[in-house]
């Protein structure tokens, strides 16, 4: 048995997974409105199924490269960010008071009774 990785193993199947769900991700910055996205994404997913049955390693390197190129070429420079999620505008807000101990309730009144 030779000590190559096959460009078939599950660390490939990973990384084509991975590819794509980034260009999904990608793309849904593009697009807010769903609708709108699903379309993208049916073009996506025609793209990652045209080239499916490559199997020569040197062209899944080609088309791997290619496809890299393209994901970054779909960064969004100010990515949609949902608002309830960190770094987005709700982030946070509204956050529910903190309850304090018997202990910290007495040393708070002690000293609003010293002022």
């Amino acid at each position: 048995m030779s000590g190559a990785v096959s460009p078939f193993s599950q660390a490939h199947r990973r990384y084509v997974q991975h590819l794509y769900r980034r260009a999904l991700k990608g793309s849904l910055n593009w697009y807010i409105r769903h609708d709108e996205w699903r379309i993208k994404a049916l073009h996506i997913r025609a793209m990652f199924e045209q080239n499916r049955q490559v199997r020569d390693p040197r062209a899944v390197a080609k088309l791997l490269a290619e496809a890299e190129k393209e994901v970054a070429k779909w960064d969004h420079p100010d990515p949609y960010i949902v608002p309830s999620f960190p770094g987005g505008t709700k982030w946070e807000r509204n956050l529910p008071p903190r309850i304090f101990s018997e202990k910290e309730k007495q040393e708070a009144l002690a000293h609003m009774d010293n002022l």
